[in-house]
Parts: structure tokens; sequence; C-alpha cells
């Protein structure tokens, strides 16, 4: 099976649950009677994030970091200021650079993507607006295929432009796409277009334009996106592997859709000034929370039930086990699962990274983190 881009589900109504521990409990007596014990059994204790890393690196896992509520630990061979390749995490990064430049009355969000674009959308897509592939309702095709494993040695170091990637995958399209606005379905293809309305609008790369705004603003000094050729990572960094192959230095292809370079600390940082305002005005900020009225479409495991899930921001909404919502992003690169999430008045926030081993699915551990941080 290949690898693609895509962000890692996180299942909304999944639960953690562990032994259950019987407490004793003493009863009233009855009158002028003995006093008589009984055991009750408490509800299942929930475990912490300290519980969770303790039990790492196991088969799944090879290495782990979590920052809770701005407090770092790691599990394995991964220190908790490590950089790690944040994936699909990127995307609201390139929603919050977007959104700029609608405040700025430089995109105009209802305007069709086009018109930023020319030449880039088929014709069959004149109804994709800027908004649309900001909250994933587009109905571009699905992405074409990257390099994965079944390519033979080197394939994480085949780097595929994004102009190329579109291209693919218009020309790789089958069957009818459904209509623009009327459903949600997550697909990597509109963080691209983003990203290249970006440049056409600006003038300037995409690179320049997200440090300018948000890297160097924030003194996110630990973020940055690789250039094409930039295969590196700084240090201090874990060393990751999928079948075997050390994958630690890989092409930074996905770009506005997944390629940011970050820690835990800098994620932490961002997330908390998006939240707090400081990077939209007012009208703009409403939007980082607002999704769209429409269904999900039927197969797209990042939402779970027939509700859209991902708002104009790229944040994704899941509900807590005391029904509350928290909002944030997952993202994976072959050898990373990373994310962040946090309640909208930040009680809350955790960022983690996984170093997967490729021989199970890490979202049990995903879960049981995220749910053990922001669940009181």
């Amino acid at each position: 099976m290949r690898i693609r881009h895509a962000a890692t589900a996180l299942a909304l109504a999944t639960a953690v649950t562990v032994g259950v521990t019987a407490l004793p409990a003493t009863a009233a007596p009855a009158p002028g009677g003995p006093t008589t014990t009984t055991t009750a059994t408490a509800a299942p204790a929930r475990p912490t994030v300290q519980d969770i890393l303790s039990r790492l690196p196991d088969g799944v896992v090879a290495g782990a970091l979590v920052r809770r509520d701005g407090v770092g630990i790691a599990a394995g061979p991964v220190t908790a200021d490590a950089h790690f390749r944040i994936g699909s995490a990127t995307k609201v990064f390139t929603n919050t650079v977007v959104l700029q430049l609608v405040a700025e009355g430089r995109v105009d969000l209802d305007a069709p993507a086009r018109r930023y674009v020319p030449g880039l959308l088929p014709a069959g897509y004149d109804r994709v607006t800027v908004r649309r592939l900001l909250d994933h309702t587009s109905g571009l095709p699905k992405p074409a295929a990257t390099p994965g494993p079944d390519d033979g040695p080197g394939w994480w170091l085949r780097s595929v432009t994004p102009r190329d990637t579109l291209r693919r995958s218009f020309a790789e399209a089958t069957g009818t796409p459904p209509a623009p606005g009327s459903v949600q379905q997550y697909n990597g293809l509109n963080s691209l277009v983003l990203g290249l309305i970006v440049e056409r609008v600006t003038g300037h790369s995409f690179t320049h334009e997200l440090e300018r705004r948000i890297v160097r603003p924030l003194h996110l000094r630990h973020t940055s996106l690789p250039a094409a050729d930039d295969l590196g990572m700084p240090s201090p960094h874990a060393r990751v592997y999928v079948g075997g192959q050390d994958v630690t230095e890989q092409s930074p292809y996905p770009w506005a859709e997944g390629g940011v370079i970050s820690t835990a600390a800098d994620l932490d940082r961002f997330l908390t000034a998006l939240f707090r305002g400081r990077l939209l005005p007012p009208a703009q900020q409403r939007l980082v929370f607002a999704i769209p009225a429409v269904p999900s479409a039927a197969g797209n495991t990042n939402c779970v039930g027939p509700e859209a899930c991902f708002s104009v921001g790229g944040l994704m909404r899941y509900e807590l086990p005391d029904h509350t919502y928290a909002w944030g992003k997952t993202g994976s690169r072959p050898g990373w699962d990373s994310g962040f999430f946090a309640t909208q008045d930040l009680r809350h926030r955790v960022v983690y990274s996984l170093n997967p081993t490729g021989k199970g699915s890490p979202l049990p551990h995903i879960k049981a983190i995220v749910t053990a941080a922001l669940g009181d």
C-alpha cells in the first residue's frame, strides 16, 4: 500500500478503558442496628498522559513526546524538545495565512479560486471558491498516488511539485465529483491550491509569507517549511523507520499541505495565539471555528457520523467524553504521527508526536493521549 499524505482519523466516540477498581464504602446503619460494610464498584479510572507514556515504547510506537498545558514529557529514544514533521497539521498554518489575506481585502472568500490561479483548475471547477477550499467542500478529485514503499529503495526521497500533483490528480480523476459546496470531503489538494493562491496574490513564495506572517511574529524559532531539495532535519530529532528503512531525511513534498517541521513548544505557542485571536481580526477569527452546514462524505473517516467536522480555519472538531468539543488537527508523514488539540477556551491543550513502527496502527495511542490530556 502506498503511503499518502492524509490526516490521521481521530474517532470521536472511542473511549479509553482500564481495569475497574473496587473501592470500599460504608453504608448508613439501619436504625438501632449495627454498622455494615459493602463494596461498591467505582467508575473506570481514566489514565493520565504519564500513565500512557510509561507503557512506551511498544511494538507499535517506538517513541513519543507530549506537551500538555505547556509541560512536555517523552518516552523512548526521543526528547520533549525534539523536532518532528507535523504533516497535515500544516493545513492550519496555510488556512490562517489565507484568512489573513481575506482580512486584508486581497482575497475574496467567496470568489472562484480560478480568479487567483488561472489555468490551474479545469473549467469544470468554476464553482470552487476560496471558502470551499478552506473547509474541504470543493469537490476536487482524489489526490494522485505519491511514492511509497512499493516503489523500491529511495521512495521517500522522490519529490513531486504541487502543480505536478494537481495535474496528475485531475488527469487520473474518475467518476463524477460532488458539486462544490454540497458535501465535506477532506482533501489535501485544497491546501496545495491555497498555497499557490498565496503565492500569486502576494508575489512571494508561500514559505516567505508563512515566515513573515506567523513564524517570525510568534517567535517560532524551531518551525520551518523546508525547500524542495532540503531533506534534512534540525537537531534534536528522532530517527524514524518505515519497513526497516531509515526515512528521517525525506522529501518535503507536501509543502503547504503537510511539509512543516516544528516542535511541541512552537506548536503550543501557535495554537494558543490562534485561539486567542492574535493572528486574525474578529470577522476572520469567527471563521476559525465555523463548520459548513453540509454532510460529511460517505467514507470520510476523518469525521465520525454524518456531519462535517472541519472548519474554515482548517481545524477538526471532536467531542470529548464530557460532551464538550475540542479543536485541533492531526498529521502524518512517514515515521511520524503528530497533532495538536485544545478546548476552545484553552482550558486544556495538547501537542503530541508519535513515531510509529509500521507494525500496527498508532490511532489507539493518539486517542488515549488526547482524551487523557483534554478531559478533566
